[in-house]
């Protein structure tokens, strides 16, 4: 007869859930992006990102020098447009890895901003309980007061304390994870600054001239220059004018520059008219926009009178060629006005064009090329005479700085002539027609930008470096005592003592911290009443112990 099992079978397992490898694929990719690790490597690589900006020419910057280098460079030149290495700091890749850091520091910050306020608001820890293996030991008498009188002693150091019945824990040295963080935040707030900048701001070059008739209002169309965020329109520019009145500047006798001051009326978009000074390192604050004086030169003042007695006049700014002298090269064109006023006939469609050489101060012999000091003492004007076709009607454009040498290869434009003028004197052509050299006036090189982000630049910046003195100077210890009732056997020798009671004491860094050892054995000795003071110890009651601060102590 067959025995029969009749036990209830046991309950099936349930089925393993096979892990969801998609979230595990996002968990660790999270990770790895929120390592330090990759922080560094990311970091790293905007460095690298950023070279072609500074290596290349960019077009919000400089227009003229990317075309100057497709010229020069036919072929590379298109390779490195397709991947926007003229627009290098606006470009796909620089801005993928600019918010890959972005989030990697965000990710990396916040865990561990959670964990240091945990850690601010917890207790130290109990007292192990061998402290003679801790890396400092000591054995001191009691002070007066036991434990309380410890923990009185550690707290006028700036220790945080915790009383445990006859054990005294004290930490100190938090200073360096709070800065580590606040480096790290402001890291983040400085990558918030520049996208501000980037997104919501705007900028401009304008050389202005003094006079009333180069008044410059705030439009794109009167900037040399422009750059607008990707968030601006050319609508949400700031309504102002500005006026040049006058330009001082000062210079020590080896030519350098001491003082520049320019002054200007200021008309802005609620009808206040004003004066105002701004100089190099003091820019002209309005609403919505700063102006910064880049530099400034001289605008020569020519006066050409054709042969039926009909004059024009020009001027227009001569760009300095760099020197300390303040030397300038420059153009100055007039169209064709050659119409009798007798009869009405027009002439041969002939214009007048002065490609000049201006020095401030002129040398007293030949040659003539270059200025001995930047401001006028010996004024002079080497001009270079041409007559022809200039295109000037032809709406093709050039540049308003120098004489298209083009037109001068093709034969369409002649030189007449080449003639040094000092300031009032009048050179006559072959053809009757004169020209005048009046004087100068002043032009101003002028930087109009709007920055919202540069507020929080600058106060991430400042706290940035805050956070780095205190990460790397801050030090994170522990220090605990135990007081032993009298008759205890003693730590150290293992005998029981006899008398008063004692303290045994022990000292931990937490981070590599060459002076610990001094500041334990100065600790030691004030709370042990050896007999010395506070300054005697090395111990300052108000400020906490000297060479812990000179060790970074917080």
């Amino acid at each position: 007869m067959t025995a029969v099992d009749e036990r209830p079978a046991p309950p099936a397992e349930a089925p393993r859930r096979r892990p969801n490898r998609l979230l595990a694929l996002l968990r660790n990719s999270w990770r790895q992006l929120t390592s330090m690790r990759t922080a560094l490597v990311l970091l790293f690589l905007l460095a690298v990102a950023a070279i072609p900006g500074s290596v290349l020419p960019q077009r919000g910057v400089n227009p003229e020098d990317v075309r100057d280098y497709f010229t020069a460079h036919p072929d590379l030149a298109p390779v490195l447009d397709r991947i926007g290495a003229f627009e290098a700091f606006g470009s796909v890749w620089f801005s993928a890895i600019y918010l890959l850091l972005f989030t990697s520091l965000i990710g990396c910050i916040t865990p561990r901003l959670r964990d240091h306020v945990r850690a601010l608001r917890s207790k130290p820890p109990a007292a192990p309980k061998r402290l003679d293996r801790l890396p400092q030991h000591a054995v001191l008498p009691a002070p007066e007061g036991g434990v309380a009188a410890i923990a009185a002693a550690l707290r006028r150091r700036r220790w945080r304390v915790v009383v445990r019945g006859d054990e005294v824990s004290a930490e100190k040295g938090y200073l360096k994870e709070t800065g580590n963080l606040l480096f790290h935040s402001s890291l983040v707030l400085v990558l918030v600054g520049v996208a501000l900048g980037s997104w919501y701001g705007w900028s401009g070059n304008k050389l202005l001239v003094a006079g009333a008739d180069n008044a410059f209002c705030n439009t794109r169309q009167q900037y040399a220059e422009s750059k607008l965020g990707p968030r601006v329109d050319s609508a949400d520019l700031p309504g102002f004018c500005i006026q040049l009145d006058d330009f001082h500047a000062r210079f020590l006798e080896s030519g350098q520059p001491e003082f520049f001051d320019a002054e200007v009326t200021v008309d802005e978009a609620d009808g206040e008219r004003r004066r105002a000074n701004f100089s190099v390192n003091a820019p002209l604050r309005l609403d919505g926009a700063n102006v910064y004086l880049l530099g400034h030169g001289y605008a020569p003042v020519i006066r050409y009178t054709d042969r039926f007695g009909k004059s024009q006049t020009s001027n227009f700014p001569f760009l300095t060629t760099g020197d300390i002298g303040l030397t300038s090269e420059g153009l100055a064109a007039f169209p064709d006005i050659n119409v009798d006023p007798a009869t009405g006939e027009r002439g041969e469609n002939l214009q007048m064009a002065f490609s000049g050489l201006y020095l401030p101060t002129a040398p007293a012999a030949a040659p003539f090329a270059r200025s001995e000091y930047p401001t006028e003492r010996n004024p002079a004007l080497n001009l270079v005479a041409y007559r022809g076709n200039l295109g000037m009607d032809a709406g093709i454009p050039g540049s308003v700085y120098e004489l298209d040498q083009r037109q001068v290869r093709a034969g369409k434009v002649k030189e007449v002539g080449t003639k040094l003028l000092r300031k009032g004197e009048t050179w006559t052509l072959d053809d009757g027609t004169t020209v005048e050299f009046l004087g100068t006036v002043p032009y101003i090189t002028l930087s109009v930008r709007y920055d919202p982000g540069s507020t929080l630049l600058l106060v991430s910046s400042a706290v940035l470096l805050v956070g780095l003195m205190g990460s790397l100077f801050g030090r994170r210890r522990r220090v605990f005592f135990r007081v032993l009732p009298a008759g205890a056997a003693d730590p150290t020798s293992g005998s029981p003592t006899s008398g008063s009671s004692l303290v045994e004491a022990g000292g931990l860094p937490r981070t590599d911290h060459p002076g610990f050892a001094d500041e334990f054995a100065q600790l030691v000795a004030a709370i042990g009443g050896d007999g010395r003071s506070d300054e005697e110890a090395g111990v300052d009651r108000d400020g906490g112990d000297r060479a812990g601060a000179r060790e970074g102590a917080e």
